[in-house]
């Protein structure tokens, strides 16, 4: 039996972010619709593949998400990085402009478009100005613009939302509090010394947990102005050396910290913090979730993953 529901199209579904938003559709939170995603192996550097999964999906609304968005990949490979977040997107639009879609379309940037922010302008806001210090960071203000862009000629409804950083139970060992999490239950199975390896940890970040972006997509998608622009972020600063100490408490585990240098970004911003005055007061959006619960629900995550 064919579902009636309007479908939203999710790309980058099988993403850390992408199994949250599947899971928050299920339980109703971007209303009545039913989640399509693209197929196992698509390219979306591939415009005839795109074009494919729009026709199949003839979605009322789309949450773009399909990114290369691990930035120290993006010094690796930053022709691989712009080509997957520039060209993808260009040809997200491009399909969906051309299969007449008439609905909104999502684009999930990054607050790493920011780059270098002094002390003094934060937090940052929609109108601060972005100076990318990555090739993560250029590539996600490039798609942007190709939104806007099309946004202004009419050719699609789009609206932006650029999220800070985003945990949660699901996250690749790659970041820094998964990775904390795997130490530490290393530690409590006898498999590691009471030693924590990390890079940087004085600098401050604006940690949401992703189950909060989640439903902040969710209400820019319903109610979000068009052609706008949202900051998605829990609005304070916190050191990764705090957040040690609280996931060492949490798990009643005793070790040192190891700076690795080999860890440490070479475009590192010291400090970031962001506003999201926009989104609450045009969406009523504001995160819920005390950070205390989701360094838990990491820490479970890393005790039953396989």
């Amino acid at each position: 039996m064919t579902d009636p529901r309007p479908a939203l199209l999710v790309t980058g579904a099988s993403g850390f972010v992408g199994h949250h938003v599947l899971a928050a559709v299920e339980q109703g939170l971007f209303g009545p619709v039913r989640a399509v995603v693209a197929p196992q192996g698509w390219d979306i550097q591939d415009l005839a593949a795109v074009r494919e999964v729009v026709a199949q999906a003839q979605p009322s609304a789309v949450l773009h998400l399909a990114a290369q968005s691990f930035v120290p990949r993006s010094f690796e490979d930053p022709a691989g990085t712009l080509s997957i977040n520039v060209i993808g997107t260009s040809n997200l639009i491009q399909a969906l402009s051309d299969a007449g879609f008439g609905g909104r379309m999502l684009y999930v940037s990054s607050g790493d478009i920011y780059g270098a922010v002094a002390d003094a302008d934060l937090p940052v806001d929609e109108n601060t100005p972005p100076h990318p210090r990555s090739p993560y960071g250029v590539s996600k203000w490039a798609a942007e613009q190709l939104c806007l862009q099309a946004q202004r000629i009419g050719k699609l409804d789009c609206a932006i939302a650029r999220p800070f950083n985003h945990i949660g139970p699901g996250q690749g060992e790659q970041f820094v509090l998964p990775s904390i999490a795997r130490q530490i239950v290393a530690i409590e199975r006898g498999e590691q010394e009471a030693v924590i390896d990390l890079g940087d940890v004085d600098s401050t970040r604006d940690f949401t947990d992703v189950r909060d972006v989640v439903a902040a997509y969710a209400a820019i998608l319903r109610a979000g102005h068009p052609g706008s622009v949202y900051v998605v972020g829990s609005g304070r600063e916190r050191k990764v050396r705090d957040l040690l100490a609280d996931m060492l408490d949490l798990a009643g585990v005793t070790a040192t910290l190891r700076q690795d240098p080999a860890r440490m970004r070479p475009s590192e911003q010291r400090r970031m913090c962001a506003d999201a005055t926009s989104l609450s007061r045009d969406t009523g959006w504001r995160p819920t979730l005390d950070i205390r619960t989701t360094l838990s629900d990491i820490l479970e995550f890393a005790r039953n993953r396989k």
